[in-house]
């Protein structure tokens, strides 16, 4: 076996193991964060919370989408303010959430190529319960990046 795909084993357990244990942790959080929708990104490249990452957040309207606001994950790598506040029913609808992932590996000293595979992630969903809370987290590399519906 090689040293670059023992690299790519332990690369892959390591963020493996790092969304096990967001996804353990993840209902406290989002307590914490009284927030109908929360989000977080974890850096699968270097495997730790996503720390300084840019996220704009988007509503729809009509055949454009409106800037809601921006905020910047924390050492946990969560956004450190609601993205949409817990007090009365949410705003059903179609929403946005961009990641500016490039920006933060550069700053962690990835090697990227110019321009970056990856710029900025896009994830498009909906809230289609007024009482749900929605979880949209972020695993990411300077190559790939996944999401899901989280709890």
């Amino acid at each position: 076996m090689t040293t670059n795909e023992i690299g790519r084993r332990d690369l892959v357990a390591a963020g493996a193991a790092l969304a096990v244990a967001a996804a353990s942790s993840a209902a406290p959080a989002q307590a914490q964060a009284k927030s109908r929708l929360t989000t977080h990104v974890l850096d699968t490249y270097n495997g730790v919370p996503g720390e300084g990452v840019t996220v704009e957040f988007y509503k729809r309207d009509g055949e454009s989408y409106v800037l809601q606001k921006t905020v910047v994950t924390n050492h946990d790598g969560r956004a450190g303010e609601p993205l949409l506040p817990v007090e009365g029913p949410a705003s059903l609808g179609q929403y946005r959430l961009v990641f500016h992932v490039a920006d933060y590996f550069r700053k962690m000293g990835a090697p990227l190529p110019d321009p970056p595979f990856i710029d900025r992630v896009s994830v498009d969903f909906a809230i289609y319960e007024e009482k749900e809370h929605y979880h949209v987290p972020l695993l990411s590399s300077p190559w790939s990046y996944t999401t899901y519906r989280g709890s």
